[in-house]
């Protein structure tokens, strides 16, 4: 099984690699990636020339700038909270309501700048697998700002899963157990010795490791006195292990015995057989195809756990193989909204849009980079696309089609925001009728050339090789071109050539990666 295929390939396999790899491209970058070869560009997805570092966090999310914003707001709550004898009580009350709203509003603004970070280093990458695997980390190990309430605390997590995106996956959970979002998130650091946490234990277990079925509720109990003492220090952000809140008594895990700590329970996971099969086969999920088998599934444990967990040959082998490029594959994958709006804009060249435009298309399409639903992470596939949500998809392509003159006047989704806090609803509604008015679309100029659109057919080919990469089915095709027909009339308008991208980009097929 998993025999590799020759270097030769199709533009075709190349277009479906840099989709289901990465996020898509223009159709110049899909002929460059093609040229590669299929085994050059596989190592160049897996050892991208970009360094880590090419895209700085936010001033704010720095490690010194970080440091002094959390002494700054150390000393303003503990002067807000202290006595104030020349001040009335209900002055006393507005004060800390003031201070308290004060820090909010940063959090809200430090993560929506966050947000759009993360999202621009996405579309502009030029390592696309490397922010796919961050993206899949953040759904496995799933925290939300929402509740971590500390932007700085998820960029530094999202900083960790970009450092381990290839490497071994034994590695990044010992890393999970000292990650203060996580920590935050799942409750570790309220877990001492005599009150352990149950929280993370458990869903480090059945979640992030090994499946249900695969642990009894000793295992957890045990575990979680094994993972007390772990706290973080609020001046610094940092993690510490502290000694004296740390059940250092004989746990028993696994049936093996000892005074165990945390790092001894991720040792103990990975001895367990199912350590090598529940992370391939949602890697197998989440690039290739959903019930990937116990034959598939048997096979890349195997190579996991004689790789020793790392995630690059894993990686190597799942794109090199043939299942990869089966036809039952191929464009059979229902699009994520982050991958659905990234695939749009690098498929219409736009190379900068609005940050606020693009996080409450997020929101009404389900998929909020720093905020998944819960612990679990999204779910995928069928789950993406209901009435609403495809409907919504059409009205974004429509509105990057075609910008401000397809909803005059209005401001889209508004209603739509789901969002609790009114002041962060303000902001993002006042911010997105800015957005709206200023969009300006894509370069139609150079997606469909003046002479291009002399042939009505040639122009539909031209644009189903952009956002297909595949010809379509003739009845499909034959609507197409006569839509195209009809608009052409005395001269061939760029509101024209939008008009007809929203008609392709509106279809069911357009869902699929």
């Amino acid at each position: 099984m998993f025999q590799p295929l020759p270097d030769s390939w199709t533009p075709q396999e190349a277009a479906h690699l840099l989709r289901r790899a990465g996020f898509g491209g223009s159709p110049d970058a899909i002929a460059r990636f093609h040229a590669l070869g299929r085994i050059k560009a596989v190592d160049s997805l897996l050892n991208p020339a970009e360094p880590v570092s090419a895209f700085p966090v936010p001033a704010w999310a720095t490690p010194d700038q970080a440091l002094a914003d959390m002494q700054q707001r150390q000393d303003e709550y503990k002067e807000a909270r202290a006595p104030h004898p020349d001040l009335s009580p209900e002055q006393a009350d507005r004060l800390k309501r003031e201070t308290n709203q004060k820090f909010q509003r940063k959090n809200r603004m430090e993560t929506v700048e966050a947000q759009g970070w993360w999202f621009n280093r996405i579309l502009t990458t030029q390592a696309p697998l490397r922010e796919k695997m961050v993206l899949f980390w953040h759904d496995h190990f799933a925290s939300s700002v929402q509740k971590v309430k500390q932007p700085y605390l998820m960029v530094k997590q999202n900083e960790l899963f970009r450092q381990h995106a290839f490497g071994s996956f034994k590695e990044l959970t010992h890393q999970i157990v000292r990650d203060p979002a996580m920590m935050l998130y799942l409750d570790t650091q309220t877990s001492k010795k005599g009150k352990p946490n149950e929280n993370f234990p458990r869903e480090l277990m059945e979640l992030f490791t090994l499946g249900e079925g695969h642990y009894t509720e000793a295992d957890i109990k045990e575990a979680a006195r094994a993972l007390t003492g772990y706290q973080i220090n609020r001046a610094t952000g940092e993690v510490v292990h502290n000694q004296r809140q740390w059940d250092n008594g004989v746990k028993t895990i696994y049936g093996k015995s000892g005074k165990f700590d945390g790092d001894d329970v991720v040792n103990l996971i990975f001895d367990q057989p199912s350590a090598a099969s529940m992370l391939p086969s949602k890697l197998w999920e989440y690039f290739v195809a959903e019930d990937p088998g116990p034959e598939i599934t048997g096979a890349l444990a195997v190579s996991f756990r004689s790789g020793d967990f790392k995630i690059a040959p894993l990686l190597r082998q799942i794109f090199l193989s043939k299942e990869f490029y089966a036809e039952p594959v191929m464009r059979n994958q229902i699009k994520s909204p982050v991958q659905y709006l990234v695939q749009l804009f690098k498929e219409l060249e736009v190379q900068s849009p609005s940050a606020v435009y693009v996080l409450s298309s997020e929101q009404q399409l389900g998929e909020v980079l720093f905020a998944p639903p819960n612990v679990a992470g999204w779910d995928w596939g069928k789950a993406w696309i209901n009435t609403n949500t495809l409907l919504t998809r059409y009205n974004i392509a429509g509105f990057v089609t075609k910008g401000a003159e397809d909803a005059p006047g209005e401001t889209q989704g508004e209603d739509k925001m789901a969002m609790t806090d009114a002041g962060a609803k303000k902001f993002l509604v006042n911010a997105m009728k800015r957005a709206q008015r200023n969009w300006q679309g894509p370069d139609y100029e150079k997606i469909a050339p003046r002479p291009l659109r002399e042939d009505p057919a040639a122009l539909v080919d031209a644009l189903t090789a952009r956002f297909f990469q595949v010809p379509l089915a003739g009845r499909q095709r034959e609507t197409f071109v006569a839509y195209a027909t009809e608009k052409k009339g005395a001269i061939f308008t760029n509101h024209e050539v939008a008009e007809l991208c929203h008609l392709m980009l509106s279809t069911p097929y357009y869902q699929l990666a």
